[in-house]
């Protein structure tokens, strides 16, 4: 098949093996790459640079609602930033949730929107079918999965119900962990894992996303735990790297744990935009709000998930 793909497309498979062999490297370790999302495009150059100067590895990564509901304006705009301050050896783009049915319960017309990435030169790519029944979900992420793996790129999918995206207030954090709404079923896993062909798998074991709801998106997150237990049921179930969504705010001892049981990326978005964002506000400085990120970023892989100096432990 990669003998008859354009030079460009040969490139971009070449970075996608390249990826998945990394999110496989790291789950042998027992450590988990993280996914820095970017709502605003000056965030992409002190990310890159707080991963290059903690001798880590990151994915920059940008979702359809960053570019609706935030300010990352394309899919395009973030390739071409990232392009600029790209570090390949450190750092690598990934296109987060993409829907079938949005936040807002809009069905999206999702086909066209990998189809750019894919173009644009994004080395993995997430499809969000959560919202979905079960069986639309396995076959629409198995349409996603033959597009992406025809350029040879990985794909990352969702089942279960990742909550806090959703506009209106939900029940308190205690009670959706105690009822085990949207967690991910393991049957389902297991079968889902193997009729989509899906790389990686993102799970709900009681994280959360950070509220993207005006009223809501400034709040701090609430410190969530997880289901340990689940997550190596899953694990066993599914046989491929998972992947925990809402990283930020999570417990420490409960992430790294979790690095242990088979989560492998931990995607981070509330924990840097928000710094960002607040001496923005405060300051109207450009540059100090993008001092934020860098010390968040560092803090992030230095202190929280412990893989400064990882770079060379990764590489294949």
């Amino acid at each position: 098949m990669l003998g008859k793909l354009s030079s460009a497309a040969v490139e971009t498979s070449q970075h996608g093996v390249y990826i998945a062999g990394i999110i496989q490297r790291a789950r042998s370790l027992g450590v988990a790459i993280p996914a820095f999302n970017v709502p605003y495009l000056p965030m992409v150059e002190p990310l890159i640079q707080a991963v290059v100067d903690q001798d880590s590895f990151a994915l920059v990564e940008v979702a359809r609602l960053e570019w609706i509901k935030f300010k990352s304006q394309s899919l395009k705009a973030v390739a071409d930033e990232f392009a600029r301050w790209c570090k390949p050896e450190h750092v690598r783009l990934h296109l987060d949730h993409v829907p079938a049915i949005d936040e807002d319960q809009r069905v999206v017309d999702y086909l066209p929107i990998f189809q750019e990435a894919l173009k644009l030169g994004y080395e993995s790519v997430m499809f969000d079918g959560s919202r979905l029944p079960l069986q639309q979900n396995i076959q629409a992420t198995r349409g996603v999965v033959d597009m992406a793996h025809t350029a040879g790129v990985p794909v990352e999918a969702e089942l279960g119900a990742i909550l806090g995206h959703e506009s209106g207030d939900l029940p308190s954090y205690d009670e959706l962990f105690a009822s085990g709404r949207g967690f991910t079923d393991v049957d389902e896993a297991r079968l889902f894992a193997q009729e989509t062909g899906c790389d990686w798998l993102s799970v709900a074991i009681g994280n959360i996303h950070g509220a993207i709801a005006g009223g809501h998106k400034d709040q701090t997150k609430v410190p969530a735990r997880l289901d340990l237990n689940r997550l190596e049921l899953l694990a066993q179930a599914t046989h491929i790297p998972l992947v925990l969504h809402g990283g930020s705010g999570i417990q420490k001892q409960y992430v790294l744990d979790a690095m242990k049981h088979g989560i492998a990326k931990i995607n981070v978005g509330t924990e840097i935009r928000q710094p960002y964002e607040i001496v923005l506000k405060e300051t109207s400085n450009l540059a100090a709000a993008q001092q934020a990120v860098y010390e968040r970023v560092s803090w992030v892989l230095r202190d929280f998930l412990g893989i400064s100096g990882i770079h060379a432990r990764l590489a294949l």
